[in-house]
């Protein structure tokens, strides 16, 4: 086993110039090196270069530069990137997943690629090719629905073997096809761009739903929410900066086709890794002023919804979208009407108003959507309970008092503990700290040095009670560690009352717990180490 392990945003740096940079046979030999163990003496120098030495022929040195790849180094003296140094990326990978799986990737990459690449070549002699058996790059005056056919083409039997397919594919995916709009004019080539990323979405939900039964399930999953959080973020960068109202102007069709192909995946009600239904819902909302065109999808939405036959999950998909016309509106009341249809509601899908709200500062209408929330945040992720109490928190700022926000947290203790008490202590209200604490039966031990201090600025007293709690369960343990812990907390006590001025209230009551624990050897052993007892 390879003792050395670097961090997996470093290996995927090197596997991304794998793809890019290595011949295929190079590959295989590499990974032949590695199989027969022939690499040894592996270190990491300076932070960011990878040593080795190769056993083939001969002894080859290899230097791998893990920020700049370029300045990659082997003794073979082969001008290109050599399969030694593939030898010991696949070494490194072991650590990781099996490097033979991340070879079969790469070749199912390096072939897409060349693929494409004999495309292109083969463009300028399309009067021999079919049009219906090869497709030619996709065209600015081509339907969005073209473009796709030509995505699926170019990636036709791309499969997936480990957890970091996913994410080459993704590069891949958006190294090879974004390029061919590079030369349009806006808005189009934004829409382009828009349209790569529907095609990454749509695939990896494909591998995710082709591979749920296989072994490699949980490593797609895991891959497919990576790439999928990865293309959710890059939409809520790109969307805003297309202009819909030029592209609807010019290019009607393009729209349609564009809504059609987002619809059918944010309405079907699958289950996916990728939230098809966020997507829908922000680009509808780029396009609040065509009121025809959004009156002719609240039709269809409602038609939808008047069969008896539709699948609960497609249904409830239908009633967040068509709500989601009535909240474009300003009219939430109704919207939340049409929600209470729902058979499961979540608080992730939520999140997408509470954040345009915040951005706008409608805190009233923010804080209407975080009362409804309320009950189904309860059984919510704790990513989602801590976007929540975020929300919650820039709300109350607004109010004239915290009351509701305090019963909200006491309503969702003890998930919300850590936003509670951090809450309570910069509101200055110690005393509700110090109660929370107790309720939770936390130790001052495993509490913020800064925190206890902060309480003892402004009224020392109460943390006493704090403190004798602790003692008492320390003492309830009955071993010598628990009471040498105890005698810890004590210690601290005795500075309190001194503090305050109490040096007859500590003499009594170390009188009393000595007493009353007086057959407890070990403690009172304890206890005259601290030159409390005689």
């Amino acid at each position: 086993m390879l003792k050395l392990q670097i961090p997996k945003n470093r290996i995927n740096y090197l596997i991304e110039r794998m793809q890019h940079d290595f011949e295929l046979p190079d590959l295989e030999r590499g990974w032949e090196y590695h199989h027969k163990s022939c690499v040894n003496e592996i270190e990491l120098r300076h932070g960011v270069e990878i040593h080795a030495y190769v056993s083939g022929e001969e002894i080859y040195d290899v230097s791998l530069d893990m920020e700049q790849f370029a300045k990659s180094e082997c003794s073979c003296g082969q001008q290109t990137y050599c399969e030694h140094m593939a030898a010991v990326i696949f070494t490194l990978y072991a650590s990781f997943a099996r490097p033979e799986l991340l070879l079969q990737q790469l070749k199912q990459a390096i072939m897409v690629k060349s693929r494409q690449q004999q495309n292109r070549t083969a463009a300028t002699d399309a009067k021999s090719v079919k049009k219906t058996e090869r497709l030619e790059a996709p065209q600015a005056d081509q339907a969005p629905s073209t473009w796709q056919r030509y995505f699926d083409q170019q990636f036709y039997g791309y499969s997936l073997s480990q957890q970091h397919s996913i994410e080459l594919f993704y590069n891949a995916a958006k190294d090879s096809l974004t390029p061919i709009a590079a030369d349009w004019e806006e808005p189009l080539r934004s829409l382009y761009g828009l349209h790569v990323l529907l095609f990454i979405m749509r695939k990896v939900e494909q591998f995710y739903s082709d591979t749920k039964t296989s072994y490699l399930s949980y490593y797609i999953e895991t891959g497919s929410k990576t790439v999928a959080k990865q293309c959710i973020e890059q939409l809520q960068t790109s969307l805003p900066a297309i202009d819909f109202e030029a592209i609807q102007q010019l290019h009607a069709a393009a729209v349609d086709d564009t809504l059609a192909f987002i619809g059918e995946g944010a309405l079907a009600g699958k289950d996916s890794p990728m939230d098809w239904l966020l997507v829908y819902r922000i680009v509808w909302w780029r396009l609040e002023s065509r009121t025809e065109r959004l009156e002719r999808e609240r039709k269809q939405l409602a038609f939808i919804l008047s069969k008896s036959n539709v699948m609960p999950r497609r249904r409830d998909a239908v009633v967040i979208a068509l709500a989601h016309f009535d909240i474009m509106d300003g009219r939430d009341d109704r919207a939340r009407i049409v929600l209470e249809q729902l058979n499961k509601r979540e608080a992730r899908d939520f999140f997408i108003y509470l954040h345009r709200f915040y951005d706008e500062q409608q805190w009233d209408r923010m804080l209407a959507w975080l009362r409804w929330l309320l009950p189904s945040v309860q059984r919510a992720q704790q990513e989602e309970l801590r976007m929540f109490c975020t929300y919650w928190m820039e709300a109350v700022n607004r109010q004239p008092d915290d009351g509701e926000w305090v019963d909200v947290m006491i309503a969702l203790l003890p998930r919300t503990y850590f936003f509670y008490t951090a809450y309570l202590l910069k509101a200055n209200r110690f005393k509700a700290w110090v109660d929370l604490q107790l309720a939770n039966r936390v130790s001052p031990l495993n509490l913020y040095t800064m925190d206890l201090k902060a309480v003892e600025a402004h009224d020392p007293s109460l943390l006493l009670p704090l403190y004798h709690q602790a003692v008492e369960r320390c003492i309830a343990e009955k071993n010598r560690n628990s009471y040498k812990m105890a005698v810890r907390l004590l210690k601290k006590l005795q500075a309190y009352y001194k503090k305050l001025g109490k040096p007859n209230s500590w003499e009594a009551y170390i009188y009393r717990l000595a007493n009353r624990y007086s057959r407890l050897r070990a403690l009172q052993e304890e206890l005259r180490k601290g030159k409390w007892i005689p």
